[in-house]
């Protein structure tokens, strides 16, 4: 509710409104064309009301010459001939008024919606562990549609209807000014009404929007995590409080809804007291002599207009909320847009070819304020050398790989990689040399060849064909239906872990890197699979500088150098035999892990 309470207070802040059109800019053409058709309308608006009240009063009588025809009751035709022309005139305005506001929104819609996925994409990590992923989805999508509103329901449709107003009003107190005051008499009942619709639907309009953003967050979570809900037996418990969730936003709505059911009502009672008090003012003109045929004329012209004016009446209170919500979502997105932890990209260097050597020196990080993960970390590996990684959960293991590829800023220290510090290259250079195979892969929804190519054009399919043949999953891909077009469904939903684990390093084989990692990459995959994938590595760590993290020790044996970490600082560092000899912190997990294993067996 802050975020909605704080907007409140701005609702009419001109700086947030005028980074709004800032992204109109590029539209002018739609903007100032809708701004001419509303004065044009407006302009419209009380020709016919004139016309009718010409006709009755003297057009009837015979009174007026026709402007073109000169045959009995040509005015009439003339004038019956108008009205169509400007009917037709007036329908085609607001339909090319609606299309170019509808248009200039969605065009907006698109390039804020571009430029906040852009940021979203250039975020730190740090930030999606700390932000609901169904947050962003709710800024990027729901907030950004609510900005559209602001050109199509909201400011210019105000603006047009205000104008509307404006030239009904100045042609009813032209006519008649007394009748005019009379018929405006129950007018302060409707703004104390719009007054109060509006901030109840304002703050209808508050809690919906929260109560969409968390229900966004809660469905993305769950349907994400449902094998877990499945598995615990929650689903009665998750379902209770997805029902309180949506019985916020369904009371959130009904309230609004209230609202509506006593403001309209009310905006038809006022009408009918103006065509009342209209009507009663006129009748004591009636029975003045020579008063009666003029009098008939203005009542009917005053009717129309009346109706003219209730039009947009009716539904101005409500664009405000819409104009209201759209700057609550804009400062939003703003939020987004104006977040300043992205990854910082201003390295020039860009080697075409990277020797592979790394050290770290005296680097401390933590993912937030001072509680260091990592304290005063210094090793050093040389091209094309092999260092493991060992440690408990928690040690720093994973974080080390995300600060070597700038996923996370470090906050003392360097790292280098050829004697290049990693801050100094241009990100693009820095993570093509790289490749890393995770514990937890991610698949997206689509084809193999798009899961192990993320779309690169570059990368041709007989490529793949190779790297696959070298992890030994070839076999396996051609009997899948459609083999290498085979949808892998959303996560890689259709496949095993072991089977999704080895389509992510045939990803790390195409792009060739000088560098890799692996995050417990075999953690996942049964002995059969850890075969193939320890054979793949063999070949694949051959000239290439490897990082490997791996809770089986007996994967790190044949490692270079055996880095141990313990709650962030590095305990020892050596090879398998030269630590098993120290017995000390290596040798008490190696010893951990193999009686878990005699006692398994």
């Amino acid at each position: 509710m802050s975020d909605a309470t704080g907007a409140k207070k701005k609702i009419f802040n001109f700086s947030l409104l005028k980074r709004v059109f800032h992204f109109a800019a590029p539209y002018k053409n739609k903007f100032y064309g809708s701004l001419l058709l509303s004065v044009i309308l407006a302009v419209i608006a009380p020709i016919r009301p004139f016309l009718i009240q010409m006709t009755i009063n003297d057009g009837i009588k015979g009174n007026l010459k026709p402007f073109f025809l000169n045959t009995p009751g040509a005015f009439i035709i003339e004038v019956t001939v108008i009205q169509i022309v400007l009917l037709l005139i007036e329908t085609g305005g607001r339909f090319f008024f609606t299309f170019l506001t509808a248009s200039l929104g969605q065009s907006v819609v698109k390039d804020l919606r571009v430029s906040t996925y852009d940021k979203i994409l250039h975020l730190n990590l740090s930030q999606y562990d700390t932000t609901p992923i169904g947050t962003l989805t709710t800024r990027t999508i729901n907030d950004i549609e609510s900005i559209n509103d602001i050109f199509s329901d909201g400011l210019i449709p105000i603006i047009a209807d205000l104008l509307s107003i404006f030239s009904i009003l100045t042609y009813m107190f032209f006519v008649d000014w007394q009748l005019t005051l009379v018929c405006l008499a129950p007018f302060p009942l409707l703004i104390i009404a719009t007054y109060f619709f509006k901030e109840s639907v304002n703050k209808s309009f508050i809690r919906v929007r929260n109560a969409v953003a968390n229900l966004n967050a809660f469905v993305q979570e769950h349907i994400t995590g449902m094998s877990v809900v499945q598995v615990f037996a929650a689903e009665k418990r998750e379902f209770k409080k997805f029902n309180s969730i949506n019985k916020e936003h369904r009371n959130a709505n009904i309230k609004a809804i209230f609202a509506y059911s006593i403001f309209f009502p009310i905006v038809e009672l006022v009408m009918a007291l103006s065509i009342g008090l209209l009507v009663w003012w006129a009748a004591k003109d009636v029975v003045k002599p020579g008063q009666a045929e003029k009098i008939a004329g203005v009542i009917t012209s005053f009717i129309m207009c009346l109706n003219l004016l209730f039009r947009p009446l009716r539904v101005i209170a409500d664009k405000f909320n819409v104009l209201q919500m759209g700057m609550i979502a804009s400062e939003r997105v703003f939020k987004v847009l104006d977040n300043e932890d992205t990854t910082i990209n201003d390295g020039t260097y860009t080697p075409q070819a990277m020797k592979g050597s790394v050290e770290f020196k005296n680097v401390w990080f933590a993912y937030s304020n001072d509680n260091y993960v990592l304290k005063d970390i210094s090793f050093s590996i040389n091209a094309g050398e092999t260092l493991a990684i060992v440690g408990h959960t928690g040690s720093g293991k994973t974080s080390i790989i995300s600060l070597l590829n700038r996923l996370y800023h470090i906050q003392k220290g360097s790292i280098t990689i050829d004697d290049k510090d990693i801050e100094t290259y241009r990100l693009e250079a820095l993570r093509s040399k790289i490749a890393v195979v995770l514990q937890d892969v991610f698949l997206f929804s689509g084809s193999v060849m798009d899961n192990v190519t993320l779309r690169n054009p570059d990368i041709k399919k007989e490529e793949v064909i190779r790297a696959a043949k070298l992890i030994g999953i070839h076999d396996f891909i051609m009997q899948l239906p459609g083999d290498y077009d085979y949808n892998v469904m959303e996560r890689g939903a259709t496949l095993s872990l072991g089977q999704r684990q080895l389509l992510s390093f045939v990803r790390a084989l195409l792009y060739n890197p000088a560098i890799l990692i692996l995050d417990e990459a075999t953690s996942s995959v049964d002995t059969e699979s850890e075969g193939l994938i320890q054979h793949a590595i063999e070949q694949l760590i051959a000239g290439r500088t490897s990082i490997v993290i791996a809770h089986r020790l007996s994967t790190i044996r044949k490692a270079g150098k055996i880095m141990v970490l313990d709650k962030g600082e590095i305990k020892e560092m050596g090879t398998h035999e030269e630590l098993l000899i120290k017995q000390g912190f290596y040798f008490q997990l190696h010893k951990m892990q193999f009686e878990k294993q005699e006692k398994v067996i």
